[in-house]
C-alpha cells in the first residue's frame, strides 16, 4: 500500500463519515512530512493498543463512547497516512469498514445466513461464516469461509497468540467470484480480536502472497504508542493491495 485515496465523506454512512473527518483532519501536508507524528484518536475514543506489522503497516485499536457495547475500532496506516478504518463487534463481525485505497465503504447486512462467532471459534476451535455487506460504491458482497484454531501458540513481542487457519471467498451481487484467500492468522482472547498473519490471495486469475504478521505490540505509556509511522517492511511496493482490500484483513472482521 503506497498511497491513500481520499474520497468525499458523503460516500460514507453517517457515523463513518464523522469518524473519517476526525481521522483525516490531522493528516495534512505538514503532518504527513513529520517523521515523528502520532495518530490523533477521535474525541470520545480511547486507544488501548498499537501494532507494528511487517508489511509497512501500523494499526491503532480503540473503543468509542458512542458505539454499541463490545465494538472495537481499528485504523491502519502506511507511510502516507490512513489507508483503512473499521469496526468489529464482540463476535468480531465486520460491522462497518472504509477502504481508502479503493474508496469504498461497506456495512454488514443484518441477519447473516451464518454470522461470524468468536465465541464459537474459542469453544469449538472452528467457526464457519456466510454474510453479506452493502456498499453504495461497489454494491453487495457475499463472504463465505471459516476460521480454525490449529492448536499452536506463538509468542510475539511477549504476547501469547493462538494460530489459526482460514479460507475466505468473496462473491459479487451476481454470484461471480471476486477473490479468494487462504492463510494463517492469530487470535488474542484477551483483546477479543484477530491479528493478521500470512495469506495467499487469488483475484482475476492472479495469485500473490502477503505477510503482515505483527512485530511489536505497544501499550499505552510505552514508546511508539500511537505512532503514525510504520517501522517494518517499508519501501516495498504492494501493487495488489487495492484488488482485494479485505483479503489481508485478519479473519471475518476488519483486524
Amino acid at each position: 500500500m503506497t498511497r491513500r485515496i481520499l474520497r468525499p465523506a458523503a460516500l460514507l454512512p453517517l457515523d463513518c463519515a464523522a469518524l473519517a473527518l476526525a481521522l483525516l483532519a490531522p493528516m495534512g501536508a505538514a503532518a504527513q512530512q513529520s517523521q515523528a507524528r502520532t495518530f490523533a484518536v477521535p474525541a470520545g475514543c480511547t486507544a488501548y493498543l498499537t501494532v507494528q506489522s511487517r508489511a509497512c503497516s501500523v494499526s491503532h485499536h480503540f473503543t468509542c463512547e458512542g458505539d454499541p457495547e463490545g465494538w472495537q475500532r481499528r485504523v491502519d496506516m502506511d507511510e502516507s497516512g490512513v489507508v483503512y478504518f473499521g469496526a468489529i463487534d464482540g463476535e468480531t463481525q465486520w460491522m462497518e469498514s472504509y477502504h481508502m485505497l479503493s474508496g469504498h465503504a461497506e456495512r454488514l447486512e443484518p441477519s447473516p445466513a451464518d454470522p461470524a462467532s468468536f465465541s464459537d471459534l474459542q469453544a469449538r476451535s472452528v467457526d464457519t461464516w456466510d454474510f453479506r455487506t452493502n456498499s453504495d460504491e461497489v454494491g453487495q458482497t457475499r463472504y463465505v469461509g471459516q476460521d480454525r484454531l490449529t492448536g499452536a501458540t506463538e509468542v510475539i513481542d511477549g504476547i501469547v497468540l493462538e494460530a489459526t487457519e482460514f479460507a475466505i471467498t468473496a462473491y459479487g451481487e451476481d454470484g461471480t467470484e471476486l477473490w479468494r484467500s487462504t492463510g494463517n492468522e492469530y487470535i488474542s482472547r484477551d483483546w477479543g480480536m484477530f491479528i493478521s498473519g500470512t495469506s495467499s490471495v487469488t483475484a482475476d486469475g492472479e495469485t500473490w502472497d502477503t505477510d503482515n504478521r505483527p512485530v511489536e505490540f505497544i501499550l499505552p505509556g510505552e514508546p511508539g504508542f500511537l505512532s503514525a509511522m510504520p517501522r517494518y517492511g517499508c519501501g516495498v511496493v504492494m501493487s495488489q493491495s487495492v484488488i482485494a482490500p479485505l483479503a489481508d484483513q485478519a479473519g471475518p472482521q476488519p483486524s
